[in-house]
């Protein structure tokens, strides 16, 4: 009796994925490729073995758009099949007239349209073998570490800073039911993510435009409201019973961010705020029409950290924006000195096609904004420096990020984080000579040992 021949199944497309920009775009990427992944798609990890390549582009500044578009370049000339998505979007005209070649142009997080390009560039292969198989889980496609995930909860944003163009590019305020978002988090938690980086436009406005409807979560109404979210999100445990860290981001300051500074003193919440202060002169803020700039932040800050004295607040900042005088930038380093933000970032202004701002009169020169760009660095330097001379002596928690192989004598590296710091945005904590087994994603108790400007150096405490 002759053989049956076997059944040759058909290659899966393969996509690769070139993401840019924030952690909100990344959020993005990790949606568009669990679809594509639940349609039968294979990630490729290079341009060779993709059959089409999708950049996730970032519109916000024209410096992070060179670097949009030189990714489009190089992903043609590796590959030659582009799909472009992400802010930049929506300059499809522009983006067609240098790279004429380019498959499909969507805007941010328009996911069908991206799907339907790839579906049209590279067809999903049809088998009823390939089909019967089980779709992805839809949280299944990961761009970060398995021991940390973002949680995007909402897209959008209704204020009209002047030197922003998001709500042109993302649109107004859409929060996410909050019953998702609190499913999404269990189901990251019970998978393996220690570390939960909540993220949006504005955080603390999630719900706003829902009027903070109630939704029944575990048998109960809870609000779509960041001060609800954030106690939920403190009820979660790893499948070995641990408190993940959940951290705030993108936090405009209004009187209710004080309800969640109690969850931190409870070990319930991150004890870590990131706040885009942008500025402190008020004139300064006026003309950027920053929200609330009239609230008494200095104050706040002193009454939060007599409620949890280990909150770390980070901020950023722009200098040289139109109109900011010299008494301005010294108004604002003034006020550093007081805040003592334990971390920073500066950025100097940049006119961005389509802001309000690049109509301003007064703009400052380029050598101005580099004196007082190179000026609020070294003062932030050193005020993270003393902080973190602070703590040496002490013991503080960390999550391990990453384990290096044996040295020469056979001491065992590790790159781990604080509390105080945020991956890829803030400082790291080294450990020497850790114990066999420690891995990516445990939790420690560190003894710092020494401290420099932005990092700090130590040894797994003996009692950890």
């Amino acid at each position: 009796m002759a053989s049956t021949p076997p059944i040759i199944l058909p290659d899966a497309p393969k996509v690769g994925m070139v993401s840019l920009g924030c952690p909100k775009a990344l959020v993005d990427s990790e949606r568009i490729l669990t679809r594509l992944r639940a349609d039968g798609y294979a990630m490729s990890a290079d341009y060779a073995g993709a059959d089409v390549v999708l950049v996730n582009t970032c519109g916000f500044l024209d410096s992070a758009k060179e670097e949009s578009l030189a990714a489009i370049g190089e992903a043609i000339a590796e590959n030659g099949r582009v799909i472009v998505t992400g802010c930049m979007g929506n300059e499809a005209e522009a983006i067609r007239a240098r790279f004429p070649s380019v498959l499909a142009v969507t805007g941010a997080h328009q996911y069908e349209a991206v799907v339907e390009a790839v579906h049209e560039a590279a067809p999903p292969s049809i088998s009823p073998y390939v089909d019967l198989i089980p779709q992805a889980d839809p949280g299944d496609v990961k761009l970060t570490p398995r021991h940390y995930s973002y949680l995007k909860i909402s897209e959008g944003c209704n204020h009209a800073c002047a030197f922003c163009i998001i709500p042109s590019l993302r649109g107004k305020l859409v929060s996410r039911r909050i019953d998702a978002v609190l499913r999404e988090a269990e189901k990251l938690v019970a998978a393996g993510t220690r570390e939960l980086l909540v993220i949006s436009q504005d955080t603390s406005a999630y719900g706003v435009d829902v009027r903070h409807e109630e939704r029944m979560w575990k048998g109960r109404p809870v609000r779509t409201h960041m001060t609800d979210l954030a106690r939920e999100l403190g009820q979660l445990r790893t499948p070995d019973g641990h408190t993940p860290w959940v951290r705030l981001h993108y936090v405009y300051p209004y009187p209710h961010v004080d309800a969640v500074i109690p969850l931190m003193a409870e070990g319930l919440l991150t004890p870590y705020l990131d706040i885009p202060f942008q500025h402190a002169s008020p004139s300064v803020l006026k003309r950027m029409k920053r929200p609330a700039n009239e609230a008494k932040v200095l104050e706040r800050l002193k009454a939060w950290r007599a409620i949890c004295p280990d909150i770390a607040v980070r901020s950023s900042f722009v200098v040289g924006f139109p109109g900011e005088t010299a008494a301005d930038f010294q108004y604002l380093l003034d006020w550093l000195d007081e805040a003592q933000l334990d971390r920073v970032g500066a950025f100097r202004f940049e006119p961005v096609a389509g802001a309000a701002a690049n109509d301003l009169p007064d703009p400052v020169p380029e050598e101005i904004k580099e004196e007082r760009y190179a000026r609020i660095m070294a003062k932030t330097e050193s005020i993270s420096a003393a902080k973190l001379a602070a703590k040496v002596g002490r013991t503080v928690r960390v999550i391990i990020d990453d384990v290096g192989e044996p040295d020469e004598d056979g001491d065992i590296g590790a790159t781990a984080r604080s509390q105080a710091d945020a991956p890829e945005i803030d400082g790291a904590v080294y450990l020497r000579n850790v114990p066999e087994g420690l891995k990516a994603g445990d939790f420690a108790d560190v003894l710092v040992e020494d401290a420099d400007a932005h990092d700090l150096f130590g040894v797994i405490s003996p009692t950890g």
